[in-house]
């Protein structure tokens, strides 16, 4: 996001900034009420039929390891907790974590563990647990990138139920940060025990095969109510056949499906069609570090200059979703709206490619996946707009795997995918600051570092509006990013499928409030 790259890491919710500096104690609920058949009042029981995306070759049992199927990282979300998530009305809700608060410095936060929160097998989860579980996921290979700022040894437990972390530098927006990854297992888990290790989570594991996997109603969870007595997901490694599979009544719920399903099940009144706009993000990453074709900057800017936005929104999302501007973070309250809108210009682009001394003889390979629909469909579409400029570029088709162990965050010329909008800040962190564990573009930039810091080192709007918007127009000059635009997520479920998930990113996976009427 990787903490499933895509997820995160798909990587949301609505943002408030100022929300994070303040201790929070109560949820504000992670779903929004869809319409009921039968009035609106809850029914218990009954087993809900999921299918999500995932590739054999990339199946993954561990939390803390590169989650790049949404299968896996739906039944990870729902068997263990993190210590927050995405809120309706704040950006970050209290979830393992009951509470939270910083120290004066903003260096210092202290986390709270929910009250009766225990493991499946009854076990009380302790800030033992939690140190250790946060150590773990410090020490993975992107563990720098999911705890940014924090060591190991830094974590430590504060009696039984507090947890301590204490901060390199000043981060007001920290909370943020452990929303996707901070799952928690036992203290001491071995890695061969971690498949059927217990989790604090709404659901537990019943059975596992190949990707699919049962899961059961959790009756010890602390937290509210869980209606369902089962959850069942199945893998599907195409859209199309997810969307056959529901629309056969072999599956109840579609998970991110893509706008072509929806235009399919759009006049089938037995389907609903839930809509999240600007929930995922596609760019192109162009790689900045000396030695790319992409180095200079005056090419990335011709680059996002030859794209034609409109046509791509249209073409490759159907129309479901919106023009972006080439910054990450859409749906942050502070995002910099009034940043002018990057329209295409040819001329302007070969003038600038023309003065970088851009080799206009080369073809230049384009490295895709067909992870999610349209991915591969907007890397063969810019191909085609950049022709008209005299870029010649090749789509090469990666496999999933292949593809995020040999050519994400190396390569020079790649599609992403991001599942979470909702905040500028927390993609500087993740993918552009120099530091970044998940720097895509190998983007090494002074100014941009310290507007970052700014940013994070106050608690003050005033100061860091001022900052952020510094920050925004930096990356919208001179980044490794490429985002021509926003795509709606759509889930298709049946019509006795009750009270899904609305908020987009991680909040999507949040399915312990659902119900069948």
């Amino acid at each position: 996001m990787n903490i499933n790259r895509r997820q995160a890491l798909w990587a949301g919710g609505a943002i408030g900034a100022t929300a994070l500096l303040a201790a929070c104690s109560s949820s504000d609920g992670s779903t929004s009420s869809n319409p009921a058949a039968d009035g609106g009042k809850p029914r218990s029981g009954g087993t809900l039929r999921v299918g999500a995306l995932g590739r054999a070759s990339a199946i993954t049992r561990d939390p803390h390891g590169t989650q790049a199927n949404e299968s896996d990282y739906l039944i990870l979300a729902l068997v263990f907790d993190t210590l927050t998530v995405p809120g309706a009305k704040t950006n970050t809700a209290p979830r393992l974590a009951a509470s939270w608060e910083s120290s004066a410095d903003l260096k210092t936060w202290k986390f709270k563990i929910a009250k009766g929160a225990v493991f499946h097998d009854g076990t009380p989860v302790t800030a033992k647990d939690v140190v250790w579980s946060l150590k773990r996921l410090r020490n993975t290979p992107s563990g720098a990138a999911r705890l940014p700022g924090i060591k190991a040894e830094n974590i430590s437990a504060e009696g039984t139920d507090t947890v301590v972390i204490v901060s390199d530098y000043a981060n007001a927006e920290f909370p943020i940060l452990t929303r996707f990854t901070t799952f928690v297992m036992k203290k001491d888990t071995k890695d061969s025990e971690i498949a059927k290790a217990p989790g604090t989570g709404p659901f537990k594991l019943d059975w596992y095969r190949g990707g699919n996997a049962r899961l059961v109603k959790n009756d010890k969870w602390y937290g509210p109510a869980v209606h369902l007595d089962a959850i069942e997901i199945t893998m599907f490694e195409t859209p199309q056949a997810m969307a056959n599979a529901l629309l056969a009544g072999q599956i109840d719920l579609a998970s991110n499906v893509g706008a072509v399903a929806a235009r399919t099940a759009g006049s089938r009144k037995d389907i609903q069609v839930l809509r999240r706009p600007n929930d995922m993000a596609m760019p192109i990453v162009m790689r900045t570090a000396k030695g790319s074709p992409f180095a200079d900057e005056r090419v990335r800017e011709a680059m996002r200059l030859v794209v034609d936005r409109e046509a791509m929104v249209k073409q490759v999302l159907s129309g479901y979703g919106t023009v972006a501007n080439d910054i990450l973070g859409t749906g942050d309250p502070d995002f910099a709206k009034n940043t002018p809108q990057r329209k295409r210009d040819l001329a302007k682009a070969k003038k600038l490619l023309a003065e970088a001394g851009f080799d206009l003889s080369k073809t230049y390979d384009l490295v895709t996946t067909e992870d999610i629909a349209g991915l591969a469909d907007s890397a063969t579409l810019f191909a085609n707009q950049a022709r008209e400029a005299g870029i010649k570029v090749k789509v090469v088709k990666e496999e999933s795997g292949a593809f995020w162990e040999k050519t994400w965050k190396t390569g020079d010329f790649y599609t992403t995918y991001w599942g979470t909008n909702d905040s500028v800040i927390f993609f500087a962190s993740k993918t552009m600051v120099s530091e970044a564990g998940q720097n895509e573009a190998g983007w090494a930039d002074k100014e941009f570092d310290a507007a970052y810091r700014k940013v994070i080192s106050t608690n003050d709007p005033k100061q860091r509006a001022a900052a952020l918007r510094q920050l925004q127009q930096i990356e919208y000059d001179r980044s490794g990013y490429l985002l021509w635009g926003m795509a709606d997520g759509i889930d298709l479920a049946a019509s006795k499928v009750q009270n899904l998930p609305e908020l987009a990113g991680y909040g999507r996976v949040q399915l312990e409030g659902v119900w069948l009427s």
